[in-house]
């Protein structure tokens, strides 16, 4: 999965970029790039600062962070890096700060959209005498029985994701508590927030959920560098990785818009008479609004926000 995605011929790699593939919250409505901006303003205004910090983890082109810098209000000071392996693409504002990591000591918001459910994970599976094993795969996408699954992972499912039933599956998401520990430690003072598709311990998905994309399409996730190599997130074990319990929480996307001033309602008809321009740009508005909020789609994504420093929670939960 490592080399599938992120080595020399690698899924990310390519010039493309993932926005030729499938579409994120980002590329379906400028609407998710203004209220980034607003969760970054109000970020700022609990620091008690104008001037502010943003690390866009696992930036793609540039995408979340050209948008945001074009709805930042004026008098805010703004820092932004892209956190990405891909190069820098060309054009990009000259602003933004091209990183392989996430910056130490930063203060505002650190922003991981659908980044976690491409750090790459082992598979594992439950044998018919129960014994738990690593799934292997050959770049064909051909399967077979590794070993016994031990130590710090055979560890992390017994908390996480026990598979008690022969053909069961999972992924093993002890890396990506990991990397979001490590990225959260890299924010002084401010908020972190991961977006992604999830699940939780009580709601586990029997035979796991990691597939591929290429295309516009869902394809079988065969690791040879032309799709990409997805599975949703355990968010509550992430949760607990980066930091005491008490001080992360999740919403859902359609929660979290919703605060945040995305609503998928309809404008009044009576607009439509007094101002036919502005009840059809406010009717594109909605419709957009609809697709970043609707369950069942983008608006059952998790959001994993994790203050630091900061009584943001106050205004979030």
């Amino acid at each position: 999965m490592e080399s599938a995605l992120y080595g020399p011929e690698g899924f990310y790699r390519r010039p493309e970029g993932p926005a030729g593939h499938f579409r994120t919250s980002v590329h379906a409505s400028p609407l998710f790039a203004s209220a980034v901006a607003r969760l970054l303003v109000a970020t700022a205004e609990a620091l008690g600062t104008d001037e502010i910090d943003l690390v866009d983890v696992g930036a793609g082109r540039g995408e979340l962070l050209t948008g945001v810098l074009a709805a930042v209000p004026e008098g805010l000071a703004v820092r932004p890096y892209a956190v990405e392996r891909a190069a820098r693409p060309p054009g990009l504002d000259p602003r933004v700060e091209w990183c392989g990591s996430p910056p130490a000591g930063t203060r505002g918001l650190l922003f991981a959209n659908e980044w976690l459910d491409n750090v790459p994970v082992d598979v594992a599976e439950a044998g018919p005498d129960g014994t738990v094993r690593y799934v292997l795969v050959g770049p064909d996408g051909a399967e077979r029985p590794g070993a016994p699954v031990g130590g710090p992972d055979a560890l992390w499912l017994e908390r996480w994701w026990p598979l008690a039933e022969p053909g069961a599956r999972a992924e093993i998401g002890r890396p990506r508590d990991e990397a979001w520990a490590g990225a959260v430690a890299t924010l002084d003072r401010g908020l972190a927030v991961a977006v992604d598709y999830a699940h939780v311990r009580a709601g586990r998905p029997l035979f796991g959920t990691l597939t591929g994309f290429r295309d516009g399409r869902e394809v079988r996730p065969v690791p040879d560098g032309r799709c990409d190599l997805t599975a949703h997130v355990a968010l509550d074990a992430c949760a607990a990785a980066g930091g005491p319990a008490h001080s992360s929480f999740v919403l859902s996307q359609r929660e979290a818009l919703h605060r945040l001033g995305v609503s998928g309602d309809r404008p009044p008809l009576s607009l439509a008479t007094t101002d036919p321009t502005s009840y059809i740009r406010a009717l594109a508005a909605a419709g957009e609004a609809a697709e970043l909020t609707a369950r069942g789609g983008l608006g059952d994504f998790g959001w994993l926000m994790r203050p630091v420093g900061t009584a943001l929670r106050d205004w979030t939960a």
